[in-house]
């Protein structure tokens, strides 16, 4: 390709940022980074926004190269045959390369009154409005999280921390992704904080009402501020455009982040489903992801062949107040193991995590390429090998929608 090559990256998330950053490494592409806030969200802190210790945005001036334009709008269409995209504000971006990195954000709620009355918690200005709602709340009034994975845990633990009377609704079983060890470990900080954890079959929510949280087993809790922490959604902007997505509306692509539709268009971080078998939505998949798109535009301009996603390492890192957490140790297929860190120890661990993260940024920013950890040895035959289970248990489903 001759001349300057025009991408665009949709998102301005830990992938789009990191993706930006690394694109960088040739002077002869231009990026244009399009994010509806003018800041980067650091999402692994709202819930320290909520509690009160963090306020969850780093400035992009300090972890996105200078020479990338970032455009304050959001995407409301994708052209793939005009290899353009068109903005809420008007006009049109053209992209002779296009990276899709989205993210995600709460899922629709499904059970009576949540989508009225409770808090969802997946974006910055839901954090806000749920931060302004326990602000308005006496301190003594009962707070209720539904949703016991990472989100929900940490939401719990940060108000209990600050004095807050909170009940933990987990619809079944504490951290489902823990290994049983780590989840005792858990419980037990929690128990410590009097956070009052309902958990088991009857712990289903199937009613919110202002002041109530009802359970399938007839059990009504009290609950002024209720939180709701239960699964997460994509944006639909892929399917609104024509191209594949899987059954959730992540972008289809094959093992190089490509989309399955157009050799232009690639994805990174939570809204990308490569091979229809999509990593946990989490920061650690979303900024190798978003390296690793890069790196396949990279690899095309360059006339070479881009490398096939693989990861090597996987944990779940959650903190349990400012003063313990547990990093919970994975094996490659992303099954948690018996091995653990908790305690303070664990909490600094997860304090290096999220610190970190910005660190990763703007080090590519500064430096582009210097992020490795989308190439640590190990983990391709791993996904081979999950690849193979998943396509033979799970013929593709998912086709073109609109």
């Amino acid at each position: 390709m001759s001349g300057n090559t025009q991408v665009v990256v949709i998102g301005g998330g830990y992938a789009g940022v990191m993706a930006a950053n690394r694109l960088t490494r040739r002077d002869d592409v231009s990026v244009t980074l399009v994010n509806p806030r003018p800041e980067l969200v650091h999402r692994v802190r709202l819930h320290q926004l909520v509690g009160g210790s963090d306020d969850a945005i780093v400035a992009y001036e300090d972890v996105l190269a200078p020479g990338i334009r970032l455009t304050v709008d959001s995407v409301t269409r994708i052209d793939a045959a005009a290899r353009s995209v068109t903005l809420a504000a008007g006009g049109t971006l053209a992209y002779d390369y296009l990276i899709y990195a989205v993210g995600s954000g709460s899922a629709e709620p499904d059970v009576a009154g949540a989508a009225e009355f409770a808090h969802p918690l997946a974006t910055l200005e839901e954090a806000r409005r749920l931060r302004a709602a326990l602000d308005a709340a006496p301190a003594t009034a009962p707070v209720t999280v539904v949703g016991a994975g990472p989100t929900g845990i940490e939401t719990a633990a940060e108000l209990a921390e600050a004095g807050r009377r909170v009940t933990l609704v987990c619809g079944g079983v504490l951290g489902p992704y823990l290994h049983p060890r780590g989840r005792r470990s858990v419980a037990k900080r929690l128990a410590a904080l009097g956070v009052t954890v309902v958990d088991g079959s009857g712990a289903k929510v199937t009613a919110v009402t202002a002041d109530t949280v009802r359970l399938a087993d007839g059990r009504e809790l009290p609950s002024e501020v209720t939180v709701w922490t239960v699964g997460f959604g994509v944006p639909d902007l892929a399917a609104r455009s024509g191209l594949s997505t899987d059954a959730v509306g992540r972008l289809l692509t094959d093992e190089t982040l490509t989309s399955v539709d157009d050799p232009r268009i690639l994805a990174a971080g939570d809204s990308a489903a490569p091979s229809g078998l999509p990593l946990r939505m989490s920061c650690l998949n979303a900024t190798p992801l978003g390296a690793r798109a890069a790196d396949t535009v990279l690899s095309r301009l360059a006339g070479e062949e881009p490398e096939h996603l693989h990861q090597s390492m996987y944990a779940q890192c959650i903190s349990l107040g400012r003063n313990a957490g547990i990093y919970q140790f994975a094996n490659r297929s992303d099954v948690a193991v018996w091995l653990h860190i908790d305690d303070a120890l664990g909490a600094r661990i997860k304090e290096m995590v999220c610190a970190g993260i910005p660190k990763h940024l703007s080090g590519e920013a500064e430096k582009p390429g210097s992020f490795g950890l989308h190439r640590i040895p190990g983990g391709v035959a791993k996904r081979r090998q999950l690849l193979r289970v998943h396509r033979a248990e799970a013929p593709a489903t998912a086709g073109r929608t609109a």
